[in-house]
């Protein structure tokens, strides 16, 4: 399974004859290929074309008229000749190429699927996975089908609500690292992809409570923590409702749910905060989670369920480390 859209970095001399044979060519000859010019102008003093394949793949190259430097961006297969080129996230490729690559993609979004260019932050962070070899149809059809997470809400207002908490830039520093956690598997994953999100409403309600973090952080443990707040480690886990799973109520989805995490990585990291994403679960099961505030297997923990209006309601379990209160609603 590939991985989310890279650049790979040719630092050799390309002209259009040597992109016709080298590129050109071998796509068309594997997987029937037409080659255009660029809908954007690349940056000053580059070269560019667009390359289209028969089964719908979609390919960039851009190469300075000087020599010595060209960049390709593709989810199809990778020409021979560029097979041993290092790889480069759109951070880590200079801006006026990556601005121009993004151009290109989100002016093929808006063509492809014109309900999802409408939001435009949306687009621009996933754009990545969007765009991914194998997972370019799945990532979509979770934002189309299952409204970006949420099981009983419209996709617009789903999409709406992760559109006003990524246009805040929280997230920009860390595109790659959320983005991706959401796959590139030609098959949706309902429940992995539902989890991702959960991830994404926890750095929601931590930056509404007015908290800097960092996802996915390494510890010397050789476990990966969902967020780092300061000194205090945050992991979380979303729980499906009973009918996915072999458990038989709410209350018994949240406690296994809230297990899983402590035997694994919150046994070596005791101190953590347990987030409980309640998300998935539909109202008459949130309320007898909330009402009956169940145990998760640790503390301090905060179980939580977000609405696409904004809404997150929920209880805390133990001594919080964290200042949430005042974007939790608590109900008595």
């Amino acid at each position: 399974m590939a991985g989310p859209l890279r650049f790979r970095r040719s630092h050799e001399h390309w002209t259009p004859e040597r992109v016709h044979d080298e590129i050109y060519q071998p796509l068309d000859a594997n997987l029937g290929a037409e080659t255009d010019s660029a809908w954007f102008a690349p940056p000053d003093d580059y070269e560019a074309r667009r390359f289209a394949m028969d089964n719908g793949d979609t390919a960039l190259f851009c190469w300075s008229d000087g020599g010595g430097d060209a960049y390709w961006l593709g989810n199809t297969e990778t020409p021979e000749t560029l097979w041993r080129t290092e790889k480069y996230t759109f951070d880590e490729t200079t801006y006026p190429i990556a601005r121009w690559a993004q151009r290109e993609l989100l002016a093929q979004l808006a063509v492809e699927d014109p309900w999802l260019a409408e939001y435009d932050h949306v687009s621009w962070f996933f754009l990545p996975v969007f765009f991914s070899k194998d997972g370019r149809d799945s990532t979509r059809n979770f934002f189309r089908e299952h409204a970006a997470g949420f099981p009983d809400a419209a996709r617009e207002d789903g999409l709406a609500f992760y559109e006003a908490f990524l246009s805040t830039g929280v997230l920009d520093d860390y595109r790659y690292t959320m983005a991706s956690k959401l796959g590139t598997s030609a098959g949706v994953d309902l429940t992995r992809m539902q989890a991702t999100m959960g991830e994404f409403n926890v750095a929601k309600l931590l930056a509404d409570a007015g908290h800097d973090f960092e996802p996915e952080v390494e510890l010397g443990s050789g476990h990966a923590l969902d967020f780092q707040v300061d000194d205090v480690l945050v992991e979380v886990t979303r729980p499906q409702p009973p009918r996915r799973r072999t458990v038989n109520s709410p209350i018994a989805a949240v406690k296994a749910s809230g297990d899983a995490k402590t035997r694994d990585q919150i046994a070596v990291h005791g101190n953590a905060v347990l987030f409980v994403d309640c998300t998935s679960f539909p109202d008459d099961e949130w309320y007898r989670i909330r009402g009956e505030r169940p145990d998760v297997g640790h503390e301090p923990a905060v179980v939580f369920r977000t609405r696409p209006s904004g809404h997150t309601e929920g209880y805390v379990k133990g001594r919080l480390p964290l200042d949430v209160g005042r974007v939790l609603e608590q109900p008595a």
